[in-house]
């Protein structure tokens, strides 16, 4: 039997709205037929455009499937209302900006039998894959300590006066900035523990919602400690994404922006793999967790990140700025 053509509407077409439409455009069994911004662009002469959620539902356009890809902020009544349409929705990180957000959204799908995708697309990095795997296989044996480091930048050419991020739509970096590493813990190590954080604003003070630096540390569940230190306030460029293990049997490294590089591996019984180099494409990892989209669309295949999972994230990381009641700033 033929598979059916899922259509599609872009929420936000902001730089990932764009990714989203580039990759649609590369799929079969795929079709983008809305973009819905309140900035209408020129470069979709071919598709309809709206200037809002309310005029694309009452266009009475046929589509099964809403990509949400507009300020964190946002996320959570905008699912609320497609999800409340009939829609199935894809959502960019974070899902919402707490718990309760996400909560809200859950029973929404479940009311109307819809279908919610968080979009966690570092999943499908080959290293990700492989650590997940030798983790899961005990390879490593116990897992003694982890470290992850995110050194980026984020100075005014992305804080400008036009710009959401910075704003309360923005939610803070570990919402924009750095999910997807909270996440990558989360689905190959499991769930945190004992919780502590520390919170700086180096050279961004001029944004009052958001902190530009912090260390958080924390427990496994399943056993081990880990530290998470990250900060926007590296100097003009984005210096380094890293994630040290140190297990009963080895220690493995992995690098580069996206953690999508093997830089060390030194393992009992397991040799240093030869994974394929980060793809060419830019757009590789959100076009593969569409495809799942469309996958589970017509029943082959279960949700690579489900609301669950989306909803776990959110809160670790509102936990994570609860430390914020407790201590603001590193001491002097």
């Amino acid at each position: 039997m033929a598979k059916t053509i899922i259509r599609f509407a872009i929420i936000g077409y902001g730089r990932i709205g764009k990714r989203h439409a580039t990759v649609l455009q590369q799929l079969h069994h795929a079709k983008l037929v809305a973009v819905c911004d309140e900035v209408l662009s020129k470069d979709m002469d071919s598709i309809p455009l709206f200037i809002s959620i309310n005029a694309l539902l009452a266009s009475n356009l046929p589509f099964e499937v809403a990509i949400i890809a507009t300020p964190n902020g946002l996320h959570e009544a905008q699912s609320v209302q497609l999800l409340e349409a009939g829609k199935h929705v894809v959502v960019e990180k974070p899902m919402a900006l707490t718990k309760e957000g996400c909560e809200n959204i859950i029973h929404k799908a479940l009311s109307k039998g819809k279908f919610v995708f968080c979009v966690m697309q570092n999943r499908y990095a080959h290293p990700s894959i492989w650590l997940k795997k030798i983790i899961t296989d005990g390879a490593l044996g116990r897992i003694f300590t982890l470290q992850v480091n995110c050194f980026w930048n984020r100075d005014n050419r992305y804080y400008h006066p036009d710009s959401w991020h910075g704003t309360v739509l923005d939610g803070g970096v570990l919402f924009t900035q750095f999910a997807h590493f909270i996440d990558l813990i989360y689905w190959i190590f499991g769930d945190l523990a004992n919780i502590n954080a520390r919170f700086r604003n180096n050279n961004h003070e001029y944004l009052p919602n958001t902190e530009d630096t912090g260390i958080v540390t924390f427990d496994l569940k399943t056993g081990g400690t880990g530290c998470l230190h990250y900060s926007t306030a590296t100097f003009d460029k984005n210096f380094e994404s890293s994630i040290s293990i140190l297990g009963e049997y080895g220690t493995v490294k992995l690098t580069g922006q996206y953690l999508d590089k093997v830089e060390y591996c030194h393992v009992q019984n397991v040799e240093k793999p030869d994974l394929l180099a980060a793809p060419s494409d830019p757009h590789v990892h959100h076009k593969m967790l569409l495809e799942n989209v469309i996958a589970v669309l017509h029943g082959h295949k279960s949700i690579t990140t489900n609301a669950l999972e989306g909803l776990k994230v959110v809160e670790i990381i509102e936990n994570i700025y609860k430390q914020k009641k407790v201590l603001t700033t590193f001491a002097p």
